[in-house]
């Protein structure tokens, strides 16, 4: 059974935080609120977390995984940005974007596209994946909770707690999360090029 953990969204609870980093630290896999829905979270070395993410999903093995990353300096570990991409992104975090750029040698391979050497990075601008982030010390690999048959990710945590109850280690209630999924922006080929229209203004890099 899912442990039910509640976390003030403007104010977490060091406790509390701690007690999921320490979930995480022993391999768990999480559902938790962002500025964008529900999202799956574990370790970036995790054993098993990708997997089991895979099967919540019923995804096969070329689904495209998020890095969530605290911040900027952080973000600049997994990826590899020109003048222009570094700009941009910088401009436009925290928030409810997604950038896909070339992935750095941090990255599992696993993880990178397979063949254009990619990787989706993301800053959130919430309170409570901010201290996620800060006491982990390092990035979550992540994935939209977008359940098979589904539209869109749940917004309640007792909905989630209800569906993934014997799935996950942990379902995280920190306020009400975003209903849009995260604006994609691809600089794979060195411009940017929206992909996806969401919760982040795309105008921006238009």
């Amino acid at each position: 059974m899912a442990r039910f953990v509640e976390v003030h969204p403007q104010d977490p609870q060091p406790r509390a935080v701690a007690q999921l980093v320490a979930l995480l630290r022993e391999d768990a896999l999480i559902a938790y609120p962002t500025d964008s829905g529900y999202a799956l979270g574990c370790r970036l070395d995790s054993r098993t977390g990708a997997d089991r993410i895979r099967r919540v999903r019923h995804l096969d093995d070329r689904h495209h995984f998020t890095l969530v990353c605290l911040d900027f300096a952080q973000l600049g570990q997994f990826v590899h940005l020109d003048n222009a991409a570094f700009r941009a992104v910088k401009a436009a975090t925290p928030g409810p974007y997604t950038f896909v750029l070339p992935a750095t040698r941090e990255v599992p391979k696993r993880f990178a596209h397979a063949r254009k050497k990619t990787v989706g990075v993301r800053i959130p601008g919430t309170p409570f994946v901010r201290a996620l982030l800060s006491e982990l010390g390092e990035p979550l690999l992540s994935s939209t909770l977008l359940l098979p048959g589904w539209e869109r990710p749940p917004t309640d945590s007792w909905t989630v707690k209800e569906e993934l109850d014997h799935v996950v280690e942990a379902v995280v209630d920190a306020g009400e999360p975003g209903s849009e999924p995260t604006t994609v922006v691809d600089f794979s080929d060195g411009a940017p090029e929206v992909v996806r229209v969401g919760a982040g203004d795309p105008s921006r890099f238009a």
